[in-house]
């Protein structure tokens, strides 16, 4: 599980750099500030989660229960909010409306909430810590 998670951590940050060289570089010209804006939340999230799961991952076997739930509800909360918020970003650029899924957003963040509070929750529970 440890090497799953790591591994996760840096396909999410290196994406995350390279959406964000997108976002300062290729996207500016496409469209207008604010969706600009938006790409950049996106990122921004994605990066700190993709932290945390390092931190995750760096915690020893056996510390907390919950880890594996933890990092499912990353991965989940990663794919709905930051990509959902990427999509949203370029509305603009495509056909489709992607405003018809923009309810995955909150729900993404609620995914994310709840790996830092299951987290907490183990490292509070963990008898590795006194």
């Amino acid at each position: 599980m440890k090497k799953t998670i790591l591994v996760t951590a840096c396909l999410f940050g290196m994406l995350a750099v390279v959406f964000g060289a997108f976002g300062a570089h290729g996207l500016k010209k496409l469209v207008d500030a604010q969706a600009v804006e938006t790409f950049e939340t996106g990122v921004r999230y994605q990066i700190y989660h993709a932290f945390f799961l390092f931190a995750l991952g760096l915690l020893p076997e056996g510390f907390m229960k919950s880890k594996k739930t933890a990092f499912i509800c990353t991965v989940i909360g990663i794919i709905l909010f930051s990509f959902s918020i990427y999509l949203l970003s370029l509305n603009a650029l495509v056909e489709f409306d992607f405003a018809v899924i923009g309810i995955v957003t909150p729900i993404g963040g609620l995914f994310l909430i709840a790996a830092w509070a299951l987290t907490g929750y183990g490292i509070l529970k963990s008898k590795m810590i006194k």
